[in-house]
């Protein structure tokens, strides 16, 4: 019966698509390098920052905030392919994925996203002095992330299979919903080679599919834990795998923050999704509307507000 279900599902989602196709193109707004510069305090409001990318927190001088991405995938390439980017990215419309605002060329360019008050999940998982947050909105966090994928990959022209999952590239708005912020038109931005999705292999497509599943398993599993998954999760992805989800063994991983203030059959739910999500980067690829589904199933939540 699940299979039947599941297969209903995407059926639906591929009709939907073929009608909405996409959403309105926002408007967004131009600034120069100079702009940004100023508002970043010189690029010193650093959000997160890593080899392949870095965000900086901004305040223009009509006293609009925003979050500030540098595209450094464009370094060598001419201006068509980033407003391609920009055209592509300013017709997403998700809850759970940050809103572009505005852009930037010149000798760098820059993606502005609307503001996120509460910051990166990474600073509420790590950070001591920040408030813990509680196990509803982790939950949220997970199934919110999980919808935002599917919706990347189905409801979007062309799909929008580049996308960091993690608590640095997440950010929370005043009401603590989770958003995607670094999303991509782009095959490959490691190698400064970028391709659109409609030019890469199905092969190439797959391993991305598979790459990105398996980052919203860690992702699930530093929710859980409150350890951090960035650096690869070794130890995490070997207890998820050769865990039998006994409570002794789920109360010794589990965040201190979270105390006992969690339900015991969500939690056990939540891990074999995350235990699914690790172990298909070695299986055929499980697609994302299975995960959402799934993690609504184990969670009882049949609705989810996107």
């Amino acid at each position: 019966m699940e299979p039947l279900i599941f297969k209903i599902r995407l059926l639906i989602l591929a009709w939907v698509h073929f009608r909405s196709r996409s959403g309105p193109i926002s408007l967004v707004k131009h600034f120069s390098n100079k702009d940004i510069k100023k508002a970043t305090d010189g690029f010193r409001r650093i959000v997160y920052n890593s080899s392949k990318r870095v965000a900086y927190r901004a305040k223009f001088q009509n006293g609009h905030a925003a979050i500030v991405k540098e595209v450094r995938a464009f370094k060598d390439q001419n201006d068509t392919a980033f407003y391609r980017e920009v055209q592509l990215l300013g017709r997403l419309h998700h809850r759970h994925i940050a809103a572009l605002n505005g852009f930037s060329c010149g000798p760098k360019r820059f993606l502005v996203f609307e503001n996120m008050e509460k910051g990166s999940l990474k600073e509420h998982l790590s950070d001591p002095l920040m408030t813990p947050l509680n196990w509803r909105i982790r939950l949220q966090i997970a199934v919110g992330i999980a919808a935002a994928l599917e919706y990347l990959h189905f409801f979007c022209d062309p799909p929008m299979y580049h996308v960091s999952v993690s608590s640095s590239t997440i950010m929370l708005d005043e009401n603590f919903t989770a958003k995607l912020c670094d999303v991509s038109l782009l095959c490959s931005v490691e190698n400064n080679n970028p391709l659109p999705k409609s030019k890469c292999s199905k092969e190439c497509r797959d391993d991305i599919c598979k790459h990105t599943i398996f980052q919203l398993g860690l992702l699930i599993l530093e929710l859980v834990t409150g350890q951090s998954s960035e650096e690869g999760g070794v130890d995490l992805v070997q207890w998820v795998q050769d865990s039998r989800f006994r409570r002794r063994s789920i109360h010794q991983m589990i965040d201190p923050d979270l105390g006992d203030s969690y339900d015991f059959k969500e939690l056990k739910g939540l891990l074999a999704v995350a235990k699914m999500c690790v172990q298909s980067i070695h299986k055929p690829t499980i697609k994302t509307p299975q995960i959402l589904w799934y993690l609504q199933k184990k969670l009882g939540r049949t609705q989810v507000v996107c």
